[in-house]
């Protein structure tokens, strides 16, 4: 048998291996970095990362697991766009929010990050060309509602939907003081609907007061001895706050599911999704046409939801997530149909489809 000296030993073989591969790697990166850069290629290919996650899903045999395993594998790409050219992502800030966990999630720690004070601004730094990509939350499912700042960016901006991520999300009361010394409750509204219950119970429902994000609310409060926020375990570190009370969310699978934002949207992947706005014309029964090109087509809507133009004239923007990539045939047709009876349809994105948060 093996003595740990011997275990040890094999470990440093194995890991001069790992080493010596991961420069090879890399190396490839760095060619593939300018190829992309002499054609102006992006960065970041969704439909290629999926191909490669989904290939070290199947070539795994254990005893690593694949959530370790891909992380591991997120974490590297990221060090290859570093090698490529470090993009810059924008997502709804300060530090810590929720927005700014998806990003790294999704991107790891080798890219630039920049941090925006609202959606709006993550979308026109996209439009401007001040950061190459953009991570806003769009929908969470114990709410049931969409967050609006997002669908009405998308009215203004032409601005790419590229990936959708689907993230857990975990709320915890920190404060620099004991919970009975509360004088106030800091979060984002979205956030003091997924601890309704919790908040009742505890009598702490009758401090609350509106943050523009959680990461804003642990900033408030790490400035103010008797203010306590509600935020992710990410902004008590960031912001030297105490954690009073863990996973205080109401429903225990509560998970947000965020946008990606590119310049253009990716390439057929066999499992997407397609985003779309459309205005339906001003007459009776408009949207049940449009509703039965769905129908006729085959092809299945996975969210619909409205806002009222800013124009004023009793418009209504309609937004609605439907399963294939724009170019998929059915797909193609359903829009050449939509089109028929709307004076305005624009796709937001084609993109793969996220794994639910929680199994």
């Amino acid at each position: 048998m093996k003595t740990l000296d011997d275990w040890r030993q094999t470990i440093d073989q194995l890991d001069e291996q790992i080493v010596d591969l991961l420069n090879q790697r890399a190396q490839a990166a760095v060619e593939i970095g300018k190829l992309k850069n002499a054609c102006g290629a992006a960065v970041f290919a969704p439909d290629r990362e999926k191909v490669i996650l989904d290939k070290i899903r199947t070539l795994s045999k254990g005893p690593i697991s694949d959530e370790s395993l891909l992380a591991i594998y997120r974490e590297l790409m990221s060090a290859s766009f570093a090698l490529e050219r470090p993009p810059r992502v924008g997502y709804l800030g300060p530090r810590g929010s929720y927005s700014h966990e998806a990003a790294t999630s999704k991107f790891g720690s080798s890219v630039e990050y920049e941090p925006f004070v609202n959606i709006h601004g993550v979308f026109d730094a996209m439009a401007r060309g001040h950061v190459d990509y953009g991570v806003v939350p769009v929908e969470n499912n114990t709410t049931g509602g969409v967050v609006l700042d997002t669908l009405d960016a998308f009215v203004e901006s032409r601005v790419a939907i590229c990936n959708e991520l689907q993230i857990p999300i975990h709320l915890n009361l920190m404060a620099q003081c004991r919970m009975e010394e509360i004088e106030t409750v800091h979060s984002k509204p979205e956030a003091f609907k997924q601890v309704q219950r919790w908040l009742a119970e505890t009598g702490l429902g009758e401090k609350v007061v509106a943050a523009d994000s959680t990461s804003r609310a642990a900033e408030i409060a790490s400035k103010s001895p008797r203010a306590a926020a509600i935020g992710s375990r990410l902004a008590a570190q960031l912001y030297g706050l105490q954690i009073l009370a863990e996973n205080i969310e109401d429903n225990p699978r509560n998970a947000t599911r965020f946008f990606v934002l590119a310049k253009d949207s990716c390439k057929p992947t066999g499992k997407d999704q397609t985003s779309i706005m459309f205005v339906t014309a001003d007459k009776a029964g408009a949207l049940v046409e449009v509703l039965l090109a769905f129908k006729s087509n085959g092809v299945n809507m996975s969210m619909i939801t409205s806002r009222p133009s800013a124009a004023g004239n009793d418009e209504y923007n309609f937004f609605v997530d439907l399963e294939g990539h724009a170019d998929d045939a059915p797909v193609k047709a359903t829009l050449e149909d939509i089109r028929r009876h709307c004076p305005t349809v624009h796709i937001l994105g084609s993109y793969p489809k996220a794994e639910r948060a929680y199994a």
